[in-house]
């Protein structure tokens, strides 16, 4: 990968960036923020956050093959990268069937969409993909620079590094609630969670690694929302994101649930030293 992403980054949904946040993190020491929804295809959020930062990457996570043109978003690529070399990551991903009525074909459409992005010159290096299974995650492994995957957990990138091999890029998303009441922190990492019991792609890949029907279920079941929605002081969070690390991730990028996200990055920032 051409850019550094450094050990720890921060997802934040597009809505709710902007940068002053930017340029908070970048002081915090995180290495990159990763644009969380589906981004258009101009990427003239990306080029701000770039603007008014001095080093910190960012990536986008992720743009969405079937609503972004590919040969709109090469150009929005060169565009930035010319601009700010080294410092962007462009994340592609398929999205989910339940929200796109021309889902068909997902790996060849993704395939198709890569074979584009070649012809107009965005280099692997510069690039990875939203993947869960086995078949994508190889797919990110040999078109692209790595894989970043979302709703998982640490044993889900242990099994991701096996596929991938050494040399790609790994960079889990991984939801955190910096609050001890554990009523109150499950209750936020639910509000946040919810939405994806009922998407195809994250069910399958849940039960994949023994999460049951029940768990699945929504709202998410206490087992499940601990898992995917880590609490409590900021030191025992930092336990969980070190699993993913251990476990084979080069980076793991951190979405802080609540409505004031710095707070607990940087508490975050201090116990991950």
């Amino acid at each position: 990968m051409t850019a550094t992403l450094g050990r720890l980054g921060i997802w934040r949904i597009s809505t709710a960036l902007d940068p002053e946040l930017a340029i908070e993190v970048e002081k915090l020491g995180f290495g990159t923020i990763w644009i969380g929804g589906s981004p258009p295809a101009d990427l003239a959020l990306a080029e701000r956050l770039l603007d008014a930062t001095d080093s910190i990457t960012v990536a986008t996570g992720i743009v969405n093959i079937w609503n972004s043109a590919p040969q709109a978003v090469a150009a929005s690529y060169h565009r930035i990268a010319a601009k700010h070399p080294d410092r962007f990551v462009l994340g592609v991903g398929a999205g989910h069937r339940e929200m796109t009525d021309t889902y068909t074909k997902p790996y060849q459409a993704l395939v198709d969409y890569l074979d584009h992005l070649d012809a107009a010159g965005v280099p692997k290096t510069d690039r990875v993909l939203a993947a869960l299974g086995p078949k994508v995650l190889k797919l990110a492994g040999d078109r692209a620079a790595g894989a970043h995957p979302y709703l998982t957990v640490p044993a889900h990138t242990r099994q991701a590094r096996e596929i991938l091999g050494d040399a790609p890029v790994l960079a889990p998303e991984q939801k955190v609630v910096v609050d001890t009441d554990r009523d109150r922190a499950r209750a936020t990492g639910r509000a946040s969670v919810g939405m994806y019991l009922n998407l195809r792609n994250y069910t399958r890949n849940l039960r994949r690694f023994d999460f049951t029907d029940d768990d699945i279920a929504p709202p998410g079941s206490d087992r499940l929302i601990d898992a995917v929605a880590l609490h409590g002081t900021a030191a025992k969070i930092a336990e969980g994101i070190n699993a993913h690390l251990d476990a084979g991730a080069n980076h793991v990028s951190i979405q802080a649930l609540g409505d004031d996200p710095l707070p607990s990055y940087r508490a975050l920032a201090e116990a991950l030293r």
